[in-house]
């Protein structure tokens, strides 16, 4: 069914579809409006067979889905930036587990200085956290990973974040297709856990292991993420003989096959990076675009795939890791090691500055004729930031350190602002 509605809404009112029976909220902008909207659907009877727990923080909420899920419960939550900080003990405690939680991630930069607008440094900072990352482009995106996400964790026994980019696609009001219950019941069936607590057979989970056995552990962990790569486009494929279009899969990729320059992103940026490919290849450029959607478990070998014939590769990514640079890059530069072509890696947009197909024609022209340094910070102030750098080298000479940063930092923020 066809429906103008926002992104958040159309998770919750798909989420409610793939009838979980537990919901743990904890609301922290911008995925407050999501777990809003299932807390109401259970009070007025509209989602049945589910257990609403209002809970004090995001480890609270990560925690009683873990209660739910090993007593074999199908469990679902929200959070965003700090708040998946806050549960990222728990978030590793899930996937060490082996339960299959599905979480919205509605990504958020992480503070200081705090930001509630989107980049990916929220879900970055969990990436090894044995949870499997899915990133949507569009709302409609989102809300057909989230379906795929409970057949894929459930078929599995892993957690999986579905992420999707605060305010640009929670807050957004666009047309979807919504599906049925039907279909969803046609596509993913009841929850069958592989483990469950009783306590007519108590058992302990969560046991501390010794070096004997934790390696082990851990690599099994990582060989059902292998099994991911294979069951992801499996799972995507049965997903369009049921609802009739394609969606999710490991990756996807347009106008690459031609293409000289080809640029790597994930999440909503996409839709901007296309256009302006579009618009460069009217020109006469010869661009296409790989879009990532499993991040974690992240395919190699497609990606070297999709690649291997380009003369460049610009990765454009929304997180940053201080003091080396690149995140998705790194996996990138990894998937085309020993193919000799020069890769950029780009860091847009932090803390939700816009990325304008203004810029991306200037950054993608200066890629081709070879002009784009090896890490490049997008619109970035060099003024404000070069005042800032001669400021803390005078602070280094004269002192107090520690004030003068403090007070300098807060200059400069209040001078962006």
């Amino acid at each position: 069914m066809l429906k103008q509605i926002e992104g958040s809404r159309a998770v919750a009112e798909t989420v409610a579809l793939c009838r979980p029976e537990v919901v743990c909220a904890y609301p922290i902008t911008p995925q407050t409006h999501i777990v809003e909207a299932l807390g109401e659907m259970v009070k007025s009877g509209k989602l049945t067979g589910c257990e609403f727990i209002n809970v004090e923080s995001e480890f609270a909420a990560m925690s009683v889905s873990i209660g739910a899920s090993a007593t074999g419960a199908r469990a679902y939550t929200a959070t965003a930036s700090q708040g998946l900080l806050f549960m990222s003990e728990a978030v590793y405690n899930a996937s060490g587990l082996g339960l299959p939680i599905v979480m919205t991630v509605a990504n958020r930069a992480i503070g200081a200085p705090i930001n509630i607008w989107n980049d990916y440094s929220d879900a970055m900072s969990q990436r090894d956290s044995g949870w499997m990352q899915l990133f949507a482009e569009t709302n409609q995106e989102a809300l057909d990973l989230h379906i795929q996400a409970f057949r894929l964790a459930e078929e599995l026994s892993l957690p999986v974040m579905v992420c999707m980019d605060g305010f640009v696609l929670t807050h957004a009001h666009e047309q979807v297709d919504l599906p049925s219950q039907q279909q969803v019941d046609a596509y993913l069936p009841p929850y069958e856990p592989r483990q469950l607590l009783d306590p007519r057979e108590p058992v302990s989970i969560g046991a501390m292991v010794g070096p004997e056995a934790f390696m082990e552990v851990r690599y099994l962990a990582h060989a059902r993420h292998m099994q991911a790569l294979e069951r992801i486009p499996q799972l995507a494929a049965e997903f369009k003989q049921v609802f009739g279009r394609d969606t999710g899969g490991l990756i996807h990729t347009y106008r690459t096959e031609d293409a000289e320059t080809i640029v790597v992103s994930m999440g909503s940026v996409l839709g901007t990076i296309k256009d302006t490919v579009d618009e460069m290849r009217d020109d006469g450029h010869r661009i296409g675009v790989l879009g990532i959607t499993s991040f974690r478990p992240f395919p190699l070998h497609l990606v070297r795939a999709a690649l291997h014939k380009a003369r460049r590769v610009v990765v454009l990514e929304k997180s940053l890791a201080v003091g080396i640079g690149g995140i998705l890059s790194n996996d990138v530069r990894m998937a085309i090691s020993g193919l000799h072509m020069p890769g950029y890696t780009v860091v847009a947009g932090l803390g939700g500055r816009a990325i304008t197909r203004k810029s991306l024609h200037q950054l993608f022209r200066k890629a081709e004729q070879g002009l784009l340094e090896p890490l490049t910070f997008l619109d970035l102030d060099w003024d404000v930031v070069n005042k800032q750098l001669a400021r803390e080298r005078s602070v280094r000479r004269s002192g107090p350190v520690a004030e003068n940063i403090l007070r300098d930092i807060g200059t400069v923020a209040s001078k962006i602002a």
